[in-house]
């Protein structure tokens, strides 16, 4: 970097050479005087000729100096340069540019504290472009999420205005703005809920239930829609499982790995959910026989907005599975995933059955 470039004209003194040379020469000029009382017993100090004084004087003066320069040498390499590096590192740092990299001056076996700061500077902004990116996806695509219901909406609503518009082509416009308006309702509702567990603000608040009963209940809510696809459905769940977590939340879990496995399912396949309990956690898993994930989509699946299979893009928003995974977080859970392509996919939740809630 170029010297005059890391000088921050907010810096308006580095303390000028001259005061140093004064406080060097006072320092050598005490030293003098205390080994002149140590040896006054022996030394005549009354008869010292007077250019013999001025020689000392002079003496001490550009040793001073010469003490001055090389301090000041020794440093300005050593810590001033560095410094002045590293601060034009966080102002380029601080008007957005994430791709600084200050690199260490010394080997690692080398290290000194400044290239551990310079180490650990070069970690932070690395992981600020990293936020600054996850940022700027997510923003575009909240924006593309609201922006294609809310163009299919608009251009629908046109279309009815229009005379030539048929009865049955009203209706079917209908249906399609509704749809289109609970798509983005479900958006905006999920970005809510994400957003308030992940800054904490929405608490569980954990009572003993019965989980056994919650499955079935969630899974009955979806029978129109496995019967209309011909899917067969399979539940293998104890009687009963008593748990003791946030009834409320883990709905919103069962509901999100239900629909998926009927949405992706092929119409004449099949969805099964099985639960089995042991000493100290209840285990979920719910399979289907739909198109499976290749591994670079099982990586993602959790990402916000994260969508492998583009060809089902007007069929969620991505959401679900990032609320489902920070649910489960909080409630000590896990969740895991396991698919191929064309063969379905496994999904796994695991629980604590007494409350184990994670900050």
């Amino acid at each position: 970097m170029n010297e005059t470039k890391q000088t921050d004209p907010r810096v308006k003194s580095n303390g000028g050479p001259f005061l140093n040379v004064i406080v060097i020469f006072s320092g050598l000029a005490a030293l003098t005087t205390g080994q002149m009382f140590i040896l006054q017993k022996y030394l005549d100090y009354d008869h010292l000729p007077s250019p013999y004084v001025i020689a000392i004087v002079v003496y001490w003066l550009f040793v001073a100096i010469l003490l001055t320069i090389f301090i000041q040498g020794r440093f300005k390499q050593k810590y001033q340069r560095p410094m002045e590096e590293l601060a034009a590192g966080t102002r380029k740092v601080a008007e957005g540019d994430f791709s600084v990299y200050i690199p260490p001056r010394h080997l690692p076996a080398k290290w000194d504290a400044i290239d551990v700061i310079f180490a650990d500077f070069n970690v932070m902004v690395e992981e600020l472009g990293s936020i600054e990116t996850l940022k700027t996806d997510f923003f575009s695509n909240v924006s593309h999420e609201i922006k294609t219901p809310l163009s299919v909406i608009q251009n629908y609503a046109e279309a009815l205005k229009l005379d030539t518009t048929s009865p049955e082509q009203k209706e079917s416009y209908l249906e399609t703005i509704i749809d289109s308006s609970a798509r983005l309702a479900n958006l905006i509702t999920n970005l809510l809920k994400l957003n308030k567990l992940e800054k904490q603000t929405l608490q569980p608040v954990p009572d003993p239930y019965d989980l056994c009963r919650q499955l079935t209940d969630c899974a009955l809510n979806y029978e129109e829609w496995w019967s209309t696809k011909e899917i067969e459905f399979i539940a293998e769940i104890d009687d009963y499982a008593t748990i003791e977590a946030d009834a409320s939340l883990l709905e919103l879990v069962w509901n999100n790995l239900l629909s998926n496995a009927i949405k992706f399912s092929e119409p004449g396949g099949t969805v099964t959910m099985t639960q089995t309990s042991t000493a100290n956690q209840v285990i979920v898993s719910i399979t289907d026989s739909g198109c499976g994930m290749s591994d670079d989509t099982l990586k993602h699946m959790f990402d916000k907005f994260y969508q492998g299979d583009s060809s089902h893009a007007t069929e969620g928003n991505g959401l679900g599975l990032a609320l489902v995974l920070r649910i489960l977080q909080l409630m000590g859970g896990t969740i895991a995933a396991t698919s191929k392509l064309h063969q379905g996919t496994t999904m796994t939740v695991r629980l604590p059955l007494q409350h184990n809630i994670n900050k």
